[in-house]
């Protein structure tokens, strides 16, 4: 039953922080706001970055305060986490581990966004469709470095490329600190 609860609690929080990513990453890659999916990310976050977004200004393009709440939902999944299984965690680590936490989500969405997009790349899919459109404008900066650099033949390998750049990072910056953040944690 635990594990039930475990798994839908992460679920939950796990969607929430994916509608603050996208909202963080659609404004910082400057996606299409006429896209439905956008404005549909849009209304939803907009409730509550608004008031939030008056004491935490935006840093360039990078809306700080949409990223300060998915690590706040991030720091509120694992203390729950944490109550679940009848312990009360350390502040400083709980609050490295919700922070290495969020990076290695955040690179793993990138993973996973990546990995699609190139996959729906293949095949004839409208090029119109929203989820489409807004997957390759958050994709379109991490791959712009490596455009045409990696063609052989006719197939592209800059988002192979950017998928194990993503894979390194997880594992030697983010996996150290969720180590370190879990040691400081118990």
């Amino acid at each position: 039953m635990l594990n039930a609860l475990v798994m839908l609690l992460g679920l939950a929080f796990d969607a929430v922080i994916i509608l603050f990513l996208l909202r963080v990453l659609a404004e910082a890659c400057r996606a299409d706001f006429n896209n439905p999916l956008s404005q549909f990310i849009y209304r939803t976050t907009n409730p509550v970055l608004a008031p939030i977004r008056r004491v935490v200004p935006n840093w360039r393009r990078i809306n700080l305060a949409g990223l300060l709440l998915a690590w706040l939902a991030m720091l509120l999944k694992r203390l729950l986490l944490f109550g679940l299984i009848g312990m009360m965690p350390n502040w400083p680590g709980l609050l490295l581990l919700s922070l290495a936490e969020l990076l290695d989500f955040i690179l793993l969405f990138y993973v996973v966004l990546v990995f699609a997009w190139s996959l729906l790349s293949m095949f004839s899919v409208d090029r119109g469709q929203p989820v489409l459109r807004l997957a390759g404008s958050i994709v379109a900066p991490l791959l712009r470095p490596l455009d045409g650099k990696l063609v052989f033949g006719q197939i592209d390998f800059a988002p192979m490329a950017a998928i194990i750049v993503l894979f390194l990072a997880r594992i030697l910056i983010a996996a150290p600190l969720l180590d370190l953040g879990a040691k400081l944690a118990l």
